[in-house]
């Protein structure tokens, strides 16, 4: 099939899918759901492709299985606290701030603040698995994604580490108001967000050895930008500066992103 073919079914399964999931929150006056589908749209688009592309290779078996494992773990953890904590209070403050500033319907607010967003960056981001399927050529795995493979494999070990330390340290009520600081989290203040960067340039590294798998350079690079500078880490990290007093000399003694020994207390 051809490229354009594929990429312009996949675009229209992303548009299908954000729909009926908006208004299933808009009716529910909920949009939390949409962080677990983040991830378990990824795999249906990685799905979609192979499918498209009848299976086949390697490579193709390689970066659908990778990307499955990623997404179920990390869609149904998502999708697990989001039932265990009730609605995202990012989301909420996004969804009263719109219909009050803004005079707009919760499901307008939803509509154009988050799924009309997250849409096509889920499409962008999810293309070192669509691009990197589509060309057959070189059949056998080379050392680029053998690096590839062990870097994703690495990263969600990582975020899965990360998010079950953050579970068990939240659960205990003798934390309340604390900051985590043990574990993973005493290398990196964002072990899950490193883990996922590892696990979406992994990825990438599988389809570079095709010739049209660097066109999907875009998508880990905008994932990286994401969890850095924009709705990831800044988002956090300026709510735990409010909400707990330890936490900015958290950030002075530990690294931001990439794990690393903290410097010690001055």
């Amino acid at each position: 099939m051809a490229i354009v073919q594929i990429l312009a079914i996949n675009a229209l399964t992303v548009i299908i899918a954000f729909t009926l999931l908006w208004a299933i929150c808009a009716s529910i006056r909920d949009v939390t759901m949409v962080d677990a589908w983040w991830a378990l749209g990824m795999a249906l688009l990685a799905l979609a492709t192979f499918v498209q592309l009848g299976g086949g290779t390697d490579r193709r078996v390689l970066l659908l299985s990778l990307c499955m494992v990623w997404a179920v773990r990390l869609g149904g953890y998502l999708f697990w606290r989001w039932r265990d904590h009730g609605p995202d209070r990012r989301y909420v403050r996004m969804m009263e701030k719109a219909q009050e500033k803004r005079g707009w319907s919760y499901g307008k607010a939803s509509f154009w603040l988050v799924f009309a967003t997250q849409a096509p960056l889920q499409f962008i981001v999810a293309l070192p698995v669509m691009l990197g399927m589509i060309q057959a050529e070189p059949l056998a795995l080379g050392t680029l994604a053998h690096v590839g493979a062990a870097l994703a494999i690495f990263g969600i070990a990582f975020e899965s580490v990360g998010d079950w330390q953050l579970t068990r340290f939240r659960k205990n009520p003798a934390n309340q108001g604390k900051v985590l600081s043990t574990g993973l989290w005493r290398y990196t203040r964002h072990p899950n967000y490193f883990g996922d960067a590892c696990v979406w340039w992994g990825l990438f590294l599988i389809g570079a050895e095709t010739a049209i798998g660097w066109w999907a350079l875009p998508g880990p690079l905008l994932l990286t930008w994401t969890l850095m500078k924009w709705s990831g880490a800044p988002t956090l990290e300026f709510r735990m500066r409010k909400t707990k007093p330890d936490y900015a000399d958290y950030i002075a003694r530990t690294s931001g992103f990439v794990p690393w020994p903290p410097k010690r207390a001055t």
